[in-house]
C-alpha cells in the first residue's frame, strides 16, 4: 500500500443497544433519532445527538420488517403478522453519567402505548410501504395509506388505511394472472412472492389540478420489477386486483430481490439481489414501450451477495450492504465506486442516510425546558455533519454510524 494512501474510514460511533440481529434502521426527518429494529422484536430509539436510548420496548414476537416514525406516531412491522401503530416516544434525556451508546436496557426509558394495530401477511419478509396523504384529502380515519402484502396470497398486495384500517385495494396483482387448475396440478406463480414494495401518488394524466393516481412498484422473487396504477374513477374500493394496470415489467436481475430503494422525488429506484447486480429503474421513461429498456438497465459489481440498499436524499449516492458485512458506496448515476466501509464481520442487514435538508425538530413541552441546553450540544457543524450520515445495521446485533465526505456532483 502507498505510503500517501489515507488509511481506511472507520466508523464515527457504534452503538450496542441490542441483542439481536439489527434488522431494520430508519431516521427521523429532523435528523433527531435512529429507530432501529432486531431480530427478536425488540425496537430502539436512540437520540442523535447524546448517542444514549431514548426508548426501548418488545414491539413484536418475532423478528422487525420495517420501522417508519409517522407524524408524533411509530409503525412497526414484524414477522408475527402484526402491524402496530405507536404513540410517538417523547425525547426524555437519561442521566449524563450514561456512557455513548450504552446498553440499552436501562431503567427510566420509554415504552410507547399501541394505538391501534393491522393484521398482516408476514410470510415473505416484505416491509410495509407508507403513504401520507396531503391535507386536503385527509379525513380522521384517512390520514395515511399504507401496502402490505396480501392476507392470503403473497404474490399480491393490499393497501389498508390508516388508522382507519380499511382495506381499500385488494389483491393487487391478481387480476390478469392465469386462472389455477381445477385438476389439482401445483401449478407456481411464475414471479412469485413479492419481496419488496413501494407506494407513491402522481399527478393525475387528464384531470385538473390536484388530482392524483396511485402507483405501486413491486420487486418479485423471480427478480423482476413491475409498476402498476389504479386508473379506474368510477370506484375508490378495488377487489381481486381489478382496475390495477400494469404500467412496465422487466426483470433484471438472476435471484430474488432483496431490497429496493426509491429516490426522494420518485424519480428512479434501484434494486439489489443475491446475485452481483445493481438494478435501474427511471420512472418516466419506463412508461414508453420504445424506451423501456434504456429506462431500466443493469449494472454489473464485482460484488454478489446483497441484502439491503439506500439512497441519499439528494439521489446522487446510494449504499448497497453486503452478506460480507461491507457497505459499499457508488454512484446512482454512472455507479462509479465511491468507497466501501468496513466494520460488521457478516450480513449489513440495514442502511439508511440521515436527511440531508432535515425538519426543524418539533419539541414538545416535556423537553422544552431544555431545548437550549440540548441545542449547546451540537453546534451548526456539528449538525451539517449529521446529514451527512450513513447509519449501518449488521448480524453483530450493532450499529454503526458513518460520517460521509459530500460527494458533490458524482
Amino acid at each position: 500500500m502507498s505510503a500517501s494512501a489515507p488509511p481506511p474510514p472507520t466508523p464515527k460511533h457504534l452503538i450496542r443497544s441490542h441483542g439481536a440481529q439489527v434488522n431494520v434502521i430508519y431516521i427521523s426527518n429532523d435528523n433527531e433519532r435512529i429507530y432501529s429494529g432486531d431480530a427478536e422484536g425488540t425496537v430502539v430509539v436512540t437520540s442523535t445527538r447524546s448517542l444514549r436510548a431514548v426508548a426501548h420496548w418488545k414491539a413484536h414476537n418475532d423478528g422487525l420488517l420495517g420501522v417508519q416514525e409517522w407524524e408524533g406516531s411509530i409503525i412497526t412491522h414484524g414477522r408475527d403478522n402484526k402491524l402496530h401503530v405507536w404513540q410517538g416516544v417523547h425525547e426524555l434525556e437519561p442521566p449524563r453519567a450514561q456512557a455513548l451508546g450504552g446498553s440499552a436496557a436501562l431503567p427510566g426509558l420509554q415504552s410507547p402505548e399501541v394505538r391501534c394495530s393491522l393484521d398482516v401477511n408476514a410470510l415473505n419478509f416484505c416491509r410495509f410501504s407508507l403513504l401520507p396523504l396531503p391535507e386536503d384529502a385527509r379525513t380522521d380515519d384517512r390520514r395515511a395509506l399504507v401496502a402490505v402484502p396480501n392476507l392470503v396470497e403473497s404474490a399480491h398486495a393490499d393497501i389498508w388505511t390508516l388508522p382507519g384500517k380499511q382495506r381499500l385495494h385488494a389483491a393487487i396483482g391478481k387480476a390478469g394472472q392465469a386462472p389455477v387448475p381445477t385438476d389439482g396440478r401445483d401449478v407456481r406463480n411464475p414471479i412469485g412472492i413479492i419481496m419488496s414494495m413501494h407506494l407513491l401518488q402522481v399527478p393525475h394524466p387528464h384531470a385538473a389540478a390536484g388530482r392524483t393516481r396511485l402507483r405501486l412498484l413491486c420487486g418479485y422473487e423471480n427478480g423482476s420489477v413491475t409498476m402498476r396504477e389504479y386508473a379506474r374513477e368510477d370506484k375508490e374500493v378495488s377487489i381481486e386486483g381489478i382496475g390495477w394496470d400494469i404500467l412496465w415489467s422487466v426483470k433484471l436481475h438472476v435471484e430474488s430481490v432483496m431490497a429496493m430503494s426509491v429516490s426522494k422525488d420518485t424519480s428512479f429506484a434501484l434494486t439489489v439481489s443475491a446475485d452481483n447486480l445493481v438494478g435501474r429503474y427511471n420512472f418516466a421513461d419506463a412508461e414508453h414501450a420504445e424506451l423501456l429498456a434504456s429506462a431500466c438497465t443493469v449494472h454489473r459489481t464485482k460484488h454478489p451477495g446483497n441484502a439491503s440498499l439506500s439512497i441519499q436524499d439528494d439521489g446522487r449516492v446510494c449504499a448497497v450492504g453486503g452478506w460480507d458485512g461491507r457497505i459499499r458506496l457508488y454512484s446512482t448515476k454512472t455507479f462509479k465506486p465511491l468507497g466501501t466501509l468496513s466494520y460488521h464481520k457478516k450480513n449489513c442487514q440495514a442502511v439508511a442516510f440521515a436527511r440531508s435538508e432535515p425538519q426543524a425538530p418539533a419539541r414538545s413541552a416535556s423537553s422544552a425546558a431544555t431545548e437550549d441546553d440540548e441545542d449547546d450540544e451540537m453546534t451548526e457543524d456539528e449538525k451539517t455533519e449529521r446529514t451527512r450520515w450513513l447509519i449501518s445495521g449488521g448480524q453483530d446485533c450493532r450499529m454503526a454510524i458513518w460520517s460521509l465526505m459530500s460527494f458533490g456532483k458524482t
